[in-house]
């Protein structure tokens, strides 16, 4: 397993794996790469979005619907593996759910992190993909521990006299931050202005300081962007496939947009000049692809 090439991705709710380097993860999982997706809650707290699916048996039942989502999303984008984390979904800040003793925002840190431990050294991955400790206009508290979490996680697997039963010690080469960039939130709303369409973005979404400038990493999706869109639709709860926000524009006009996931390197060497076009550059020479 160690010169299996593996691609692991840590999100804090179902569906954020779709919204986030779907695409780049289908794309890896096409070439033989490992995919393995590690989902810290079940999503408990998400709004019901989709006036279709906001009805009592949804409602009653709202974690086991989103984990069959979950499943199918992950289907869709072609995980090999989906490892819950066993926490549950926090709510927003100064919400009920935020008391909840099981959630994941206020568990033990120590305890989340050593979680993640085992299942790195588990699956033993060279690239981890995360989110950065500055998520812009989202502050939520699962977003927020996932980062707090994960480079703890990472350093811990491969320290070889941290928890020896938690498994054999394993160094991650490279972390990524998953990145939306602001030429790309231009572009779409250009697109919309364009084709005479209403777009979704208003002046707040111009208001945010960008990131550009911190994204090393655009990996090219040709042929898999549109797994973005069925991966997301797979939510049915989350995502009401009448959406403006996310299927206001054109398949062909949205596709040509998002041509290439964005991502910034956090820890690790970058294999090649500024942008990478791979998550895997510099790791590649003996590894495998199973």
């Amino acid at each position: 397993m160690d010169d299996r090439l593996c691609l692991l991705t840590v999100h804090a709710h179902p569906d954020d794996e779709a919204s986030k380097g779907a695409s780049a993860v289908a794309k890896y999982h096409a070439e033989g790469v490992h995919t393995v997706l590690v989902c810290c809650t079940g999503g408990e707290e998400g709004d019901i979005l989709n006036p279709a699916m906001d009805i009592d048996s949804v409602r009653s039942d709202i974690r086991s619907v989103r984990m069959r989502e979950l499943a199918l999303s992950a289907r869709v984008i072609g995980y090999d593996e989906v490892v819950m984390l066993g926490y549950r979904d926090s709510g927003m800040f100064d919400s009920d759910a935020n008391d909840h003793p099981e959630c994941f925002a206020t568990a033990p840190v120590e305890e989340a992190i050593d979680r993640l431990v085992a299942i790195i050294r588990s699956e033993r991955p060279q690239v981890v993909v995360t989110y950065p400790n500055d998520p812009g206009g989202y502050q939520h508290p699962d977003h927020i521990r996932v980062h707090e979490i994960t480079r703890p996680a990472v350093d811990r697997a491969a320290d070889e006299i941290w928890r020896p039963e938690l498994g054999s010690p394993w160094a991650v080469s490279k972390i990524y931050f998953s990145a939306w960039s602001r030429q790309r939130i231009v572009a779409r709303h250009e697109a919309f202005e364009e084709l005479g369409l209403e777009s979704p973005y208003d002046e707040r979404w111009f208001e945010r300081e960008g990131f550009d400038h911190l994204i090393t990493t655009r990996v090219p999706v040709d042929g898999f962007a549109g797994v973005r869109r069925e991966a997301l639709l797979a939510h049915a709860t989350q995502i009401d496939p009448g959406s403006n926000f996310w299927f206001g524009l054109p398949a062909d006009v949205d596709d040509r947009i998002h041509s290439h996931d964005e991502f910034r390197l956090a820890m690790g060497e970058s294999g090649s000049d500024e942008p990478e076009t791979d998550l895997f550059s510099g790791l590649r020479d003996d590894r495998t692809v199973t």
